[in-house]
Order: C-alpha cells, then sequence, then structure tokens
C-alpha cells in the first residue's frame, strides 16, 4: 500500500469571496460553507468563526476537530463511511492543508466537552493553538436526543472539513511524505528482513456507547471485533472520533489523522523495526466483552507474527482494565509491550494514577496528570460560551475570575494528556 499525503502550508485563514487557498491563506466563503449545512433539521443555530495562533481568543466547549483533507487521486474519499462510500482508502495521492483544522463548538454532554486557548500557557496543551482554525458552532434543536445531536455535529465537522479541502484541489504543495509498504506479513519481512523486531500497534479505542464511541469505516467499533488496518488507511481518515470522554483524553479525528505513534512506526520501518500493522481494538464496558476483545488482539498479534506491541489507551478509569488486560496477555503470550497512557492522580499528584494494574505492565510512557491546575488569562474574544467551564470536567462554577481567567485542571483542555502522545507533556523519573 502507497499514500502520498500532499500537504498545503496553511499560514493564515480569512474570510473571502470564494473557498481557496492562495499563497499559504486559506479563504473561507462564510455562506457557501453554511448553504452546505442548511437543510439539516437538527440545529436551530448554525455559525462560523475564525481563530488564528497567537489572537487574544479562547473556544469553548469544542467536540471535535477534523484537519481538512480530500483524495486526489486513488481508491476511495477521506473519511470513508461518511463521504464517498466505504471503499480501503490510504493509497493514492491526499490533499492535506497542514496548519488549518476544523474546530466543532457546541454543548452535547457538558462535562466531557473543553477548551482550545489561541494564546497564552493554554497553547502548550495540544497542536490546536498553532493551527488556523475554522470554528462551527451549533445549538442542537429542542427536545433532540444527545446521541442524535452529536451525530448532527460530528457529521457536520467532517463534511465541512471535507469541502474546505475539496474547494483547495489546486493549492501549491510545499511538501510530499509518501508512505508505502508491503501489503502482506510476507512482503513486510522481504522489505524489512528477518532480523528486524517486528512490531505491532494496538489502538485501544473508547467503544462504550453513551457518546463513549468511535467509528472505523463509518461502523461503530463497539460493534465489531478487533481490526487489522494497515497505519495508511488510519492517516487517510479511516478513524473518526465521536466520543465525548473527558477533554484531555478525548482523541479528536485529528489525532487519529495525526497519529504520531503510527507516523514514527512508518518512518522506522524498514530502518530498525518492521512495522506489521495496527491493530485497532475496543474498551469495552462489559467484562465479557473486554475480555473477547482482548484475546482476540492477542491471536491478531500472534498471527502476524509479533513480538512487540506498543499499546495507546483512550480515557480513563474503566478503560484501565483494558490497557492491563492486553499487556498481561500479550506479555504472556511472549510479546513484549509498551504501554501509552496518562494518569489521574489527584492535584498534589499523590493518588493511585491508574484504576487498575497488573505486573506484567512494566513499561508505562506517561502523558501527564490530568488533575494538575493550571491557570489561564483573559482572553479578549470567546468563541463559544466561556460559561461552559462550570460545568465541563476539571472545572466548576469557581473556576472563572471576575476578569475572565480561568483555573481548572488541564483535563478541560482538549487533549492536553493525548494518549496518543500528541501533546507536549509528560513525567520522568526523578
Amino acid at each position: 500500500m502507497k499514500l502520498e499525503l500532499r500537504q498545503a502550508f496553511v499560514r493564515d485563514v480569512q474570510w473571502g469571496e470564494k473557498t481557496q487557498m492562495k499563497e499559504g491563506v486559506l479563504f473561507i466563503d462564510k455562506a457557501d460553507a453554511l448553504s452546505l449545512l442548511a437543510e439539516e433539521k437538527r440545529f436551530t443555530h448554525l455559525d462560523m468563526d475564525l481563530a488564528r495562533p497567537g489572537e487574544s481568543v479562547r473556544i469553548i466547549p469544542v467536540k471535535d476537530v477534523i484537519e481538512p483533507r480530500c483524495k486526489l487521486e486513488g481508491k476511495g474519499e477521506c473519511f470513508p463511511g461518511f463521504i464517498g462510500g466505504s471503499e480501503t482508502v490510504g493509497n493514492g495521492a491526499t490533499l492535506v492543508l497542514k496548519g488549518a483544522a476544523v474546530v466543532t463548538v457546541g454543548p452535547i454532554v457538558s462535562i466531557q466537552e473543553g477548551l482550545v486557548d489561541m494564546s497564552g500557557p493554554g497553547t502548550e496543551y495540544n497542536p490546536y493553538g498553532a493551527t488556523c482554525n475554522v470554528c462551527l458552532l451549533v445549538q442542537p434543536a429542542a427536545g433532540i436526543e444527545k446521541k442524535e445531536y452529536e451525530t448532527a455535529l460530528r457529521e457536520a465537522g467532517i463534511r465541512l472539513a471535507w469541502y474546505i479541502a475539496d474547494k483547495c484541489r489546486d493549492a501549491a504543495i510545499d511538501r510530499s511524505d509518501v508512505y508505502e509498504m508491503a501489503d502482506s506479513v510476507e512482503g513486510k519481512a522481504a522489505e524489512c528482513g528477518s532480523n528486524l523486531p517486528r512490531f505491532v500497534y494496538v489502538c485501544q479505542a473508547i467503544s462504550q456507547g453513551l457518546l463513549h464511541d468511535t467509528f472505523l469505516y463509518g461502523v461503530d467499533v463497539k460493534q465489531i471485533l478487533p481490526t487489522l488496518v494497515q497505519p495508511q488507511e488510519i492517516m487517510d481518515g479511516a478513524m473518526i472520533s465521536a466520543n465525548c470522554v473527558s477533554a484531555c483524553d478525548k482523541q479528536n479525528t485529528f489525532h487519529h489523522q495525526n497519529n504520531p505513534v503510527v507516523m514514527e512506526l512508518c518512518a522506522r520501518h524498514g530502518k530498525d523495526l518492521n512495522f506489521l500493522g495496527v491493530i485497532v481494538t475496543t474498551e469495552m464496558m462489559t467484562l465479557v466483552g473486554k475480555i473477547r476483545s482482548s484475546e482476540y488482539t492477542v491471536k491478531l498479534a500472534q498471527m502476524l507474527g509479533a513480538q512487540v506491541a506498543i499499546i495507546t489507551e483512550e480515557g480513563c478509569g474503566n478503560p484501565d482494565t483494558d490497557i492491563c488486560m492486553n499487556a498481561k496477555n500479550l506479555e504472556l503470550a511472549g510479546i513484549k509491550t509498551v504501554v501509552i497512557g496518562n494518569e489521574v492522580a489527584g492535584q498534589n499528584g499523590a493518588s493511585q494514577g491508574l484504576a487498575d494494574v497488573t505486573p506484567e505492565m512494566n513499561a508505562y510512557v506517561s502523558c501527564g496528570n490530568i488533575n494538575e491546575l493550571v491557570e489561564l488569562p483573559p482572553m479578549k474574544k470567546i468563541i463559544g460560551d466561556i460559561r461552559a467551564i462550570a460545568n465541563v470536567s476539571g472545572g466548576d462554577e469557581k473556576s472563572i475570575g471576575s476578569d475572565g481567567t480561568i483555573v481548572c485542571e488541564i483535563q478541560s483542555i482538549i487533549g492536553s494528556t493525548n494518549e496518543l502522545g500528541c501533546s507536549k507533556i509528560g513525567c520522568e523519573w526523578i
């Protein structure tokens, strides 16, 4: 499978008479973009706003973030299952508007949305303070169920991200990265030789229902068994976020598109390791579901001949059982494991960081303690509603100062302790 990501660097975003890229500026025809969603009956209010790096802007409450992409060549379309059918992606050429993002803004569960700051210390916790953001603001229709509203907002964000990229097909390309590897285990062995260690990536996806969901090719992953995919499929939008876990843990669609574990393993394939593929597995609510998924994950890893597994978590608490179960079962099968996750250790860092433990989980990369306090200075402009911080996990009604300063736990910031490692913080032994 061969995928070329053709990147047009977005350095600014502005309103324009036509949606297009011109000399590094992304112009958005607001009226045309909104007309894309004009017939959506599940919203009573629909608007857009722009937020640029360095501006005194706070965006709250944020649901998802999506990088604008569309296929230029090859089979299928980005965001399969939502845009253009369900053909296998990860091939051909894809346009990436690098440095741009669609940010969906609107309350769904409240405690599980979060905030993005475009300047100040908040920008240190995720990539979105450095992206040129096209914000989609909505309000749900009266009486609509939360799940239906989440569906509508998710679909609207994906459609808007694809629309923006589609209108910029003739953008000048600043950089192209090619990701190519054999489709079969035998082919990968031929590429890498027999001496390189064989790695598999186990990507745990939130799949608990109650707005804790992830989609793969348009299918809710809690409805399927663990599935093997090529890394290029992940890059090409095969995984879509539909979750409302705490903001710090939330793996946005943007995170999946730019998954640093996938990128790093691809970069090292054939050099110092053999990257066999990605096992997308679940984090179920029931014990029987967890056992089934873990057993099947191990079976797939063994069928591939994996020697090392990197496991990433999504969420915390209940999913801690999944990482422990997967680490234990893989280790007992003779497959060495490394886990990437975060901690819930209290504001003083003295509490137990995980809800579950197992002695076989002996290599853990921490993405930080979600309970750390942070003070965020006031911003001149709020996109959304600053009062949402009172209901966001990690904040309360006392979080907002009289001047607009926010004091909250970092779990209120979208992606602050992202468990794919797509953040700037972590922990070290002292």
